[in-house]
Order: C-alpha cells, then structure tokens, then sequence
C-alpha cells in the first residue's frame, strides 16, 4: 500500500518554494497621475517615422511630446522595442518605459503584447514599484499579469549577494471603470503565475537538494493549504505494487524513487483530467552516461512533474469544478555498481516486460508506470507531460513543444489550449509502422528504437499502455523546458515553467463543459 511520508526534506527544496510573485493591484487613476519607480506605457508606428503613444489618460500635449521624443531616442514602435526616457512634467513616475507593440491595427496578439512587456519588465533597474498604462478588458489584464510577473522572476535562494531585488508591486491603470470581471481575471492571473514560480523554483534547485523524497515532500507543501490529498509510493511500496521500471530506473542512486499522486476532486466534478509528469530529478544517462558537457543541466530533467505539480496546484486554487488527478514519477538516473544495465529487463505496473536498450531512455520507462497507474481511473482526458528527447529539440528547437496522440482531436484540443495562452506547440504524428523499431527479442517491447524520428518513437512506446479507449496526449517540452541562452520576452534564464498554462487552460475548458 502507498505511505504518506510525514517528515520535511532535509534539503533547502521546500524553502524555494517561498518566493511570492509580485503584488498587482487596478487602479482606475489615469497613468500619469500614478507615483511609481516607473510607468510602462506602449507605442506604436506611427505615420511616416512618427511613434504613436499607446496610452490612455495623457494630454494631447503629452502625448505628442513623449512620443515625439521616442522617436528621437531612435524609437519606431517596433515589437518589443524598449526605450526608457525621462518623463518630464506633468508625469508623476520619473521614468518611462515605452515598450513597442507594432503595428496591431489588423489583430491584436496577446503573446505578441506578453513578449513586449515581458521586454519592458526586464529593462527596469531598481524599480520596486511600477505603473503601468493598460488594462483594456479582462484578458488584456490577464496577459499584462503574466507577462510581468514572470518576466519579473529571480530565483537568488543560492546566492550568499543576491542579484538586486525584482518589481515588489504592479499599479495598473485602466481606462474605464473596475469591473467584476478585471478583478477576477487579475486575481486568477496572479494564481497561475504563483505557480509557474513554483514549477520554476523547482526546476531552478540543485539536484543535491532536490532528491525523489525532497520532490514528494515539495509536492505536498505546494498544496498544503488547498483541497488536494497526496499520496507517496516509497520504495517498498513501489515493488508492492509492481512498479519495475520506476524502481529500475532509480537502482543506481542512493536516493530512491517515489510516485506522488495529487488529487483534487470537487464535489460535482464535471470531468476528470489525469496529469502524469516525467520527475528525473537528475540524469546523468545511467550507464549508458550522457557527455559531460551541459550535464548540470540535466537538473531540469524533472521539469514534468514541475509542471504537473504546479498545474495542480492552480486549478485547486481556482476552484475549477472538475477532478484533477496529478501523478509524478520521481527517481534519479545515476551510474553505480547497483545501476540498471543495458539489456536489463524491467515489468511494468501493467504486467509489460521492458528490454532496456539504453539506460537514458529512461523517462518513458518511468511514464509507463505512471500511465499505467492512472489509465485504471479512466480518465476523461489524460496528459503527460516530459522532457522527454533530444530529439524534440532537433526537430523542433528551443521554444516549441512536440505534442502526439491517439486520436487527433485530443492532440488538436491540447494545441489549441496552448495558443490560447501563448505557449507555443505543434502537432506531431505517431506512425503505427515506428512500433516494428521498438522489437526486443527476448521482451514485449525495447525503450528506444532504430534513432531516427527519436521524438516520435519515444511517443509510441508510451503509446503501448494506454488502451485504445483511453484519450491519451503526450507532450514533449525537451526544448521549451530549459533556456540555456540569454532572456527574452518573459522567458528568463534557466527553468521556465513550459506547460503550466496549457494544463490549467484544458482544465479550465473541461470544467466548463
């Protein structure tokens, strides 16, 4: 039977999961008028090489004189230009940060505006409070939310000079009255960008501090104070329950693996969604060793089940009616002389015997326990969610996911959810013919097989647990997961927080009906 385990991590885990987004408040006070560090305002081309202000509650005189001395700091309105300038008179905030939309006349683009502001956000030094022009409708405050509070992200748990302190608070000023729903959509953006802090918290700590049992005792913090139960498999639990490739995969570390299972269900549930998050807390490949190079990035190969935690937590907090079960499967893949070898063979908690071909393919192998654990609730709808392959990231690079399926409304669905709130996917296949390269010769099927279309065949060996029956998305954040290159948009450095969006959007429409 699964144990709860009781005890704190003894790691610094649980602590980075303290740090608080910014606080933001509506204001119906014109933006000029506002005493902030700042005030944001936007622009635009204008006619000709002209700038035109973006901005409610200026003066005519105002206005042309701010963005008459944009354009002369070289400014064309441009998406995602920053020009920071002086205010002048009859501005209260001393500084302005006018931050480029383009030309938006033809359609207006909510991740287009997010990435800009995200830019502005980045650009402020010092700034403790700050003002900003905007708040149209709800969905325009919803995206102003985001896209600051998460371009405003710092993680300084480690640092003994910490980097110098992000925005402490966001004044927006609208151009009507406050209405129900900007409040709504204000607090509710705030909620999901709490959360993405803690996916992002979590894929940020060090692997010394963030062991399978410090990933479990963080999960249960995330949601100590919301209407989630979470349960642990500890080691002894899994072999009970005849998890073989969790506890395989987790054979080499002396820190052994756990499965964690959060469930939300409101009474009156209109639909259950089932989340299954890939937690490798650190992949160094097993023995079939990865190249030392960019190895200490492999901290983030948990970053699934950050997201499914950080997912769960959101919707709990939103009070979404309908069940949410969360399953991460957590274990770290190290080297030793008690480590899983290449042509091992592992069952999995659904009787499938596994011929480990290579001991870095070893996320789909902790996936099918998880898969097959949760395919017994008979779902509604069931996600997983991984980085799951170099492969991903070859073919589709840094910043767009892979998402696969079996059936393609499901696949569609999951699309569809990420555009709605800016995270970028794409559709892929799975070729049933993929399934002959998975062939062992002495088990039901191989964890990896010829090399060619890696994203693809990794998705069809997650395939083999889920039943036909069973609407099943896989999506591979390999790529999106991790930035390694320098900031951009609302994207910082280092963990992202890839997928949290797209999760809570395909709760929100499946509470909705």
């Amino acid at each position: 039977m699964p144990t709860a385990k009781k005890s704190a991590p003894t790691s610094r885990a649980k602590s980075t999961l303290a740090a608080s987004v910014p606080r933001f408040t509506l204001t119906a006070t014109k933006p000029k008028d506002l005493v902030a560090d700042a005030l944001i305002v936007n622009t635009a081309p204008g006619k000709g090489d002209s700038v035109e202000l973006v901005a409610h509650g200026f003066t005519p005189t105002q206005a042309r004189r701010i963005a008459t001395e944009i354009a002369h700091l070289g400014g064309s309105g441009a998406t995602g230009e920053v020009i920071t300038l002086a205010s002048g008179s009859g501005v209260k905030s001393p500084i302005l940060i006018a931050v480029g939309l383009g030309d938006f006349r033809n359609g207006f683009d909510l991740e287009q505006f997010r990435r800009a502001m995200g830019n502005g956000v980045r650009a402020l030094s010092g700034a403790k409070k700050v003002a900003i022009s905007g708040g149209h409708s709800p969905e325009h405050v919803d995206a102003t939310v985001i896209a600051c509070a998460l371009a405003a992200y710092t993680f300084n748990e480690y640092k003994t000079k910490p980097s110098p302190a992000s925005v402490g608070s966001f004044v927006i000023s609208i151009p009507t009255e406050l209405n129900s729903s900007m409040k709504s959509a204000l607090a509710q953006a705030q909620k999901v960008a709490a959360s993405i802090y803690v996916a992002r918290n979590l894929i940020n700590t060090p692997p010394n501090d963030l062991a399978p049992a410090d990933l479990a005792s963080a999960a249960k913090t995330a949601v100590s104070s919301l209407p989630v139960t979470v349960r642990i498999w500890d080691e002894k639990a899994l072999k009970a329950s005849g998890c073989g490739a969790i506890l395989g995969v987790g054979l080499g570390s002396s820190r052994p693996p756990r499965l964690i299972k959060m469930t939300y269900a409101p009474k009156g549930a209109k639909a259950h969604l089932s989340l299954i998050g890939k937690g490798i807390t650190f992949d160094t490949g097993g023995i079939s060793i990865k190249p030392a190079s960019k190895m200490d990035e492999m901290k983030a190969d948990m970053s699934g089940s950050a997201a499914v935690i950080a997912a769960v937590s959101a919707i709990a907090g939103l009070g979404l009616n309908l069940k949410v079960t969360g399953w991460v499967a957590a274990a770290e893949n190290m080297p030793s002389g008690t480590a899983q070898r290449p042509g091992d063979i592992v069952t999995t908690f659904d009787g499938t015997t596994v011929e480990v071909l290579n001991t870095d393919a070893e996320g789909r192998l902790v996936l099918a326990d998880a898969i097959g654990m949760s395919v017994r609730e008979k779902p509604d709808l069931m996600v997983d969610i991984a980085t799951l392959t170099g492969a991903q990231r070859i073919a589709l690079g840094r910043r767009i996911a892979g998402v696969m399926s079996n059936t393609e409304s499901a696949r569609d669905q999951v699309v569809a959810a990420s555009g709605m709130v800016g995270e970028e996917m794409w559709g892929m296949p799975l070729p049933t013919y993929l399934r002959e390269t998975l062939k062992s010769q002495t088990a039901d099927i191989a964890n990896i097989g010829d090399g060619l279309a890696g994203m693809l065949s990794a998705g069809v060996f997650l395939q083999e647990f889920v039943p036909d029956s069973q609407p099943w998305v896989h999506i591979d954040v390999a790529g999106p997961a991790y930035n390694d290159v320098a900031p951009y948009g609302y994207t910082p450095k280092g963990g992202t927080g890839a997928g949290v969006r797209t999760l809570v959007q395909i709760a929100r429409e499946l509470s909705a009906g």
